[in-house]
C-alpha cells in the first residue's frame, strides 16, 4: 500500500498534487469529512437518533461558547435536544452515501449508453441521442423532484432502504445523460484508431473492443466529471430533503437538518440551520475543487 502511494506522488498527477495547495486543502477538508461520516457511530460525541438518550430540556441549546450553551453540546442542539455535531456527522453519512451511489449508477448507464451510441453508430446512436436530448429538456431537479414523490407516495410505509434506493434513482436518472455525451464523443474518435482496427481484423468481437481497448481509453473524461457531480448530486439530494421528498424522516441528512432549523431561524436559533448548511458548502466546495484540479491534472496541454 505504501509503495503504491509512493509510486503514485512520483507520478505526473502526483507531482501537479503535490505542487498543488488548493487540492491539497481540498483533500484534507474531503478526507475529514468523509472520516467523520464513516466513522460516524464511533467518533460522534452522542447518537442523536437514539430517543432514550434525548432530553427536551435540552433542546434548541446554543453552542458552548455563547451564553447558555454547554460543554456537552460544542454546537449547540435542536428543537428535540439532539447534538448538532453528531448530527451533522450522521447526516453528511447519508448524503455522501446516496451522493456517491448516484453517482456511480450514473457512471454504470451513462457509459454503457455511450459507448453503444459511439461505436456501433447507425440507428441505435440515433435513438439514445435523441433520448439524451429529451432526458435534458427537463430540469434534472424537477425530474428527481418528480420521481422522489411518487415512489413516496406509491410507498409511504417502505423501508428506508427501499425509500433511499428510489432517491439514488431518481438523481440518477438525468445523471447519466453527460456520461453518454461524453463518452460517445470520445469513443468517435477512439474507434477509427489503429488499434482498434486492428482489433477488428483480427476478428475480435465488437463488445470485447469496446470492453478491453475502447473503455480504457474514454476513462479519463468519466473520472473527471464523475468527480464534480458528486458535489451536484449531494446538492440534489439536500435539496429533495428540503423539500420533504428525500431522505426518510428518520434517517435525516444534511437538507433534513437544514430544513428543520429553517423553522427556528429568524427566532434566534441560528446554528440549528447555519452549521448544517456551512457541512454541506463545505463538503460540496471541496469536491468540487478536486474535481477542478483532476481536470487540469488529466489534460496533456497543461503539463
Amino acid at each position: 500500500m505504501k509503495s503504491m502511494l509512493l509510486r503514485w506522488l512520483d507520478s505526473d498527477v502526483g507531482h501537479s498534487f503535490r505542487n498543488s495547495p488548493t487540492a491539497i486543502v481540498a483533500a484534507l477538508i474531503a478526507a475529514v469529512c468523509l472520516f467523520c461520516a464513516v466513522f460516524a457511530p464511533w467518533v460522534a460525541p452522542h447518537n442523536p437518533f437514539d430517543l432514550t438518550t434525548l432530553e427536551l430540556s435540552n433542546a434548541r441549546l446554543p453552542p458552548a461558547w455563547s451564553e447558555g450553551g454547554s460543554s456537552n453540546f460544542v454546537l449547540g442542539t435542536d428543537d428535540q435536544g439532539r447534538d448538532i455535531l453528531s448530527a451533522l456527522m450522521y447526516g453528511a453519512r447519508i448524503s455522501l452515501a446516496v451522493g456517491i451511489a448516484s453517482v456511480l449508477l450514473s457512471v454504470f448507464v451513462g457509459v454503457a449508453m455511450g459507448l453503444l451510441a459511439g461505436f456501433l453508430g447507425g440507428w441505435i446512436d440515433a435513438v439514445l441521442m435523441r433520448l439524451c436530448d429529451v432526458m435534458l429538456s427537463f430540469p434534472a431537479i424537477l425530474v428527481a423532484l418528480l420521481i422522489a414523490g411518487v415512489g413516496r407516495a406509491l410507498f409511504p410505509n417502505a423501508h428506508e432502504s427501499l425509500a433511499f434506493g428510489v432517491l439514488i434513482i431518481s438523481i440518477s436518472l438525468t445523471g447519466w445523460v453527460q456520461y453518454a455525451r461524453t463518452v460517445r464523443g470520445s469513443t468517435l474518435v477512439e474507434r477509427h484508431k489503429e488499434y482498434v482496427q486492428a482489433a477488428r481484423v483480427t476478428g475480435v468481437a465488437p463488445l470485447r473492443i469496446m470492453r478491453k481497448h475502447v473503455l480504457p481509453n474514454v476513462m479519463g473524461p468519466v473520472l473527471v466529471l464523475a468527480t464534480i457531480q458528486v458535489a451536484t448530486a449531494i446538492i440534489t439530494e439536500a435539496t429533495l430533503s428540503f423539500l420533504g421528498v428525500g431522505a426518510p424522516p428518520t434517517s435525516p441528512s444534511l437538507g433534513t437538518l437544514i430544513r428543520v432549523g429553517n423553522d427556528y431561524l429568524f427566532s434566534g436559533e441560528w446554528w440549528i440551520t447555519i452549521f448544517p448548511g456551512l457541512m454541506l458548502v463545505l463538503i460540496a466546495l471541496s469536491v468540487n475543487l478536486l474535481g477542478d484540479w483532476l481536470r487540469d491534472a488529466l489534460n496533456p496541454r497543461l503539463r
